[in-house]
């Protein structure tokens, strides 16, 4: 699985505006600072994202981008799939939609499997569990793993 710099900067976007939230909308400037992402590239995610619900915008000098629903509400999910489209595909396809023959057969239910395990740690985990830095245990039990840090 490849997580897209678009996903990855759109989850940074969502939680540098978690993280501001009291102090009204942000503008899309200083989250592109505060996150070094580059601020073209950013006003496409924003715009993806408000379309997906995930943040609200307001134009004006006091105008910017707050989240449209509370961060515990929102999950690293929502984000992703608002932005990316469904969270794990094959050849551009949901596994679902997909049919095996043959000696090929036993794919589907492995990339079905695939999709279910990224779902569950995806949409276990919100915007306030990172912005607290208070991840899910079962997150923190994977992260804790030493074979996950590596790259066989």
């Amino acid at each position: 699985m490849r997580i897209s710099a678009r996903a990855d900067y759109a989850v940074r976007a969502v939680l540098e505006l978690a993280v501001r939230g009291g102090d009204g909308p942000v503008k899309a400037e200083a989250v592109a600072a505060a996150q070094g992402i580059p601020h073209k590239f950013l006003e496409g995610i924003l715009g993806d994202l408000r379309r997906g619900g995930i943040v609200d915008s307001r134009r004006g000098g006091g105008g910017g981008y707050r989240l449209a629903r509370e961060a515990d509400g929102i999950t690293v999910a929502d984000v992703i799939r608002a932005v990316d489209g469904p969270i794990v595909s094959v050849r551009g396809e949901r596994p679902t939609g997909l049919a095996y023959t043959g000696s090929a057969e036993p794919l589907l239910p492995l990339w079905v499997a695939l999709r279910a395990n990224v779902r569950r740690i995806l949409e276990g985990v919100t915007i306030a569990d990172i912005a607290s830095g208070d991840l899910p245990e079962p997150v923190r039990r994977l992260a804790a793993e030493p074979a996950a840090w590596e790259n066989p």
